[in-house]
């Protein structure tokens, strides 16, 4: 990952990359370096994840670099403040063209994956996004899909349930997987506002430059 390349954002108090598929946002088990040990190197500075974004997906990563801010966005993130706008290529049509998902979510932590449930299970979190249709090709479809909670694999696992797995997703039941080991997930804009001025900050990813993504007319 060439970092210059995906600065989205920076200036004293933050820094946004727009991250590339396969890499992890944070250190794992894998021992593969991170986003994070990318961006730390490139500002010669200690780094704060604020949110993140699944290692076969793409798109923005909001960094803090300091303490102070880290709590301030981590409150807006609770607050449900900010709007984080993903898109997500399937193959199969939505029952609707926009709609609204609501399911309860458990999490495996063995298996590194959420279940999707339509009612309430003990320990479950309710999971809430929307979504609508903004494109079609051939054999896909386009979706626009926000975020109203932020699950574990939540829109991977809310787009399965209703039989819409995303591109490339075989762990989510997409019958095969894309050849780089990526999936069709693609974190497109964030907006929040500055730490520090208040000011309404909107960021917005480039799409990737892959052939199914770029069938889309945007």
């Amino acid at each position: 990952m060439q970092i210059t390349e995906n600065v989205l954002y920076k200036n004293k108090q933050l820094i946004a990359l727009n991250k590339s598929a396969g890499l992890p946002t944070q250190s794992d088990r894998s021992g593969d370096k991170s986003l994070l040990d990318i961006a730390e190197i490139y500002t010669k500075s200690e780094l704060y994840l604020i949110h993140r974004l699944d290692r076969p997906a793409t798109g923005i990563v909001l960094l803090a670099r300091n303490k102070k801010c880290l709590a301030i966005l981590n409150e807006q993130f609770q607050k449900r403040t900010i709007k984080k706008t993903y898109l997500a290529v399937v193959k199969n049509h939505p029952p609707e063209k926009a709609g609204t998902l609501i399911h309860y979510m458990l999490k495996s932590q063995k298996k590194n994956r959420a279940f999707a449930h339509d009612e309430e299970k003990p320990n479950s979190k309710k999971a809430e996004l929307t979504y609508k249709v903004i494109a079609s090709i051939d054999n896909y479809h386009l979706l626009e899909v926000n975020l109203v909670t932020g699950r574990h694999h939540q829109i991977r696992a809310q787009l399965a349930k209703i039989d819409c797995p995303i591109k490339g997703d075989e762990r989510y039941g997409f019958k095969r997987g894309n050849k780089d080991r990526s999936i069709h997930l693609h974190a497109w804009k964030l907006e929040f506002r500055h730490p520090v001025t208040n000011d309404l900050v909107k960021l917005e990813a480039p799409i990737p430059d892959e052939v199914v993504w770029q069938a889309f007319d945007f």
